[in-house]
């Protein structure tokens, strides 16, 4: 629990939203700027020989600024663990948009691989290749924007345009041009170079890809022709735009006016503090501060003794959640833009990624991302995002348990002994969600859990505590029915409309498809698991009811396991379901 005592101190923990190998990923609140942040947590006694992988990709982050590449806020190294806080992309992977759509028009995959080649050819430029690039480490922010994550395989220097080109075919074509369940096979596919050519893809197309994907890397094209290309050039008639738009060596007055106000020091000393990018709190203060300037919200920090729950009923706060709607003025977009509004040319002082159809708009107009609205209810606590084709909110349940503080009784192990006592759960914990960890689940209802290790780890203590003590009230929540969701790209329609229904079709053919599962209310928890016993991949099933239309559907997440294998898994357990 030691190992947490700091990370308390400026961040509030919510649910666990992606896990791996040798890590799993939490939401959580940074406490001072109320920003959202995503937290990598690796245990060092489990790392072994990926320890390197870490400490690589740490470096390389530090070193790495970027509109397109995952932000690094914050590094914390106790004993037992260490902890990555990094930007929260809640738009999910690039893969599951992929899956969802099929494949991608030319031009939304240009808007896409135009980021693509921009983050790319900034890593290059700093020295160093990616050598892991792949639709699952690329995430949408909350505009829809690209950001490229895990540098755990980076190095100096190689080359990475032939996995762009991989990137590329996977985006127009919707499945690998080299696939193989036999290793030795597929290898040979790729030494020949030989993948099928779908009919739907242009010339052009089909020439950048053979360039790209070019067994000799003496013949493929460089970096330096390719963000000039004439396929990369089509729409925008400007190469890519490579460079950070956030250096380092420039500081923001307001951010460090708020810093230096907060502190108490001088705007010199602060200045010098935050040039060292220690990335320890303050680095995370300046750049979430800097964040929620580019956002459009105030640049204040709220006072330390607020948490985000607290804080919403205070003037230093503006958690409060926007809505973007669409102001397409009946244009049907093919971009991958959150929303879409008019504008004048001369005002357009950034056109990078912004997908411009020629039928649609006049020669003085453009389309661009809408700026950021400001809150319209101050008692609104969520916030609706638009994404193509549809809009999904974030970050969750989590907030809407901030709401409420209510004295409950709580087990505190006092010397050896269990004594209840009456407490007060603060905010902050009751945000954290319930979570049912699969391999602890047969657990729940034993008598030691009654006993002195109730609490385990600081990780689900809390909130194991809270699941017992409401367990009627989660038991009667799910007889209401699922959840009310927004279709997003990665919840599936049905013609069910009876949710039970579906929710034991679904818990019928699982088992058929040797997935091992626990139900959790309209959520299933899914595992699969190799002969020898070793977890391979683990994903979500849930059952939710659509608001529009009125439908129930399927809302899917891969938290662990191959991406390939996930898909294909998943569309054969829904192909199998009368749905």
């Amino acid at each position: 629990m030691k190992d947490y005592d700091e990370l308390l101190k400026y961040y509030e923990l919510h649910e666990t939203i992606g896990t791996g190998g040798f890590a799993k990923v939490k939401l959580a609140c940074h406490i001072l700027t109320g920003e959202m942040v995503a937290i990598k947590i690796m245990d060092k006694n489990t790392l072994g020989s990926d320890l390197p992988r870490i400490k690589t990709e740490i470096e390389a982050l530090k070193n790495l600024r970027h509109q397109h590449i995952c932000q690094l806020y914050h590094v914390l190294e106790t004993a037992n663990k260490i902890f990555m806080v990094l930007e929260y992309c809640p738009g999910g992977e690039l893969f599951d948009y992929i899956i969802s759509q099929d494949r991608l028009s030319e031009e939304e995959t240009r808007v896409v691989f135009r980021q693509i080649v921009s983050a790319v050819a900034y890593v290059h430029s700093q020295g160093y290749a990616h050598r892991d690039l792949k639709p699952e480490n690329l995430l949408f922010d909350e505009y829809h924007k690209l950001k490229l994550i895990d540098f755990g395989l980076c190095a100096k220097p190689k080359a990475d345009v032939w996995s762009m080109g991989i990137l590329l075919y996977v985006l127009m074509c919707g499945f690998l041009p080299f696939d193989d369940d036999n290793v030795m096979a597929l290898y040979k596919k790729i030494m020949r170079g030989k993948y099928d050519v779908p009919k739907w893809l242009s010339p052009s197309s089909i020439l950048l890809l053979q360039q790209m994907l070019q067994v000799d890397p003496k013949k493929r094209i460089s970096m330096k022709n390719l963000l000039n290309h004439p396929w990369i050039m089509q729409d925008y008639n400007y190469p890519v735009e490579w460079q950070s738009k956030n250096p380092f060596i420039h500081l923001d007055d307001d951010c460090v006016t708020e810093l230096s106000v907060h502190h108490r020091n001088n705007r010199q000393t602060m200045e010098d503090l935050i040039s060292l990018w220690q990335y320890d709190h303050l680095t995370a203060t300046y750049l979430l501060l800097l964040a929620k300037k580019a956002r459009g919200k105030p640049v204040r920090l709220r006072l330390s003794s607020f948490s985000c729950g607290q804080a919403s009923a205070t003037p230093f706060t503006d958690i409060k959640f926007t809505k973007y709607w669409t102001e397409s003025n009946g244009v049907e977009s093919k971009s991958l833009t959150p929303a879409l509004c008019r504008t004048p040319a001369n005002k357009l002082k950034n056109k990078e990624n912004v997908y411009t159809p020629k039928s649609a708009v006049k020669n003085e107009e453009y389309f661009m991302f809408p700026e950021p609205k400001t809150p319209v209810n101050k008692n609104q606590h969520k916030r609706e995002i638009l994404t193509t084709p549809n809009r999904y909110t974030t970050p969750s349940k989590a907030r809407n348990q901030c709401l409420k503080e209510t004295p409950i009784k709580i087990p505190v192990n006092s010397t050896g002994t269990d004594k209840l006592m009456t407490g007060v759960i603060s905010p902050e914990r009751r945000c954290r969600s319930v979570e049912l960890d699969l391999n602890q689940a047969h657990m729940e209802e034993t008598p030691k859990r009654k006993g002195a290790k109730v609490f385990g780890s600081l990780e689900r203590g809390l909130d194991k505590v809270i699941t017992v003590l409401t367990r009627s009230k989660r038991k009667g929540s799910a007889r209401d029915g699922p959840r009310r969701l927004k279709l997003h790209y990665n919840v599936t329609t049905t013609r069910l409309v009876n949710p039970d229904q579906l929710l034991n079709e679904i818990m019928s053919v699982l088992p058929k498809k040797h997935v091992d599962f626990v139900q959790k209310g309209y959520t299933l928890k899914c595992q699969t698991q190799s002969d020898f016993g070793k977890v391979t991949m683990q994903f979500e099933l849930e059952v939710c009811q659509l608001q529009k239309p009125d439908v129930v559907g399927i809302r899917r997440q891969r938290l662990k396991g191959d991406a390939w294998v996930y898909k294909r898994l998943v569309e054969d357990i829904l192909s199998s379901c009368k749905v």
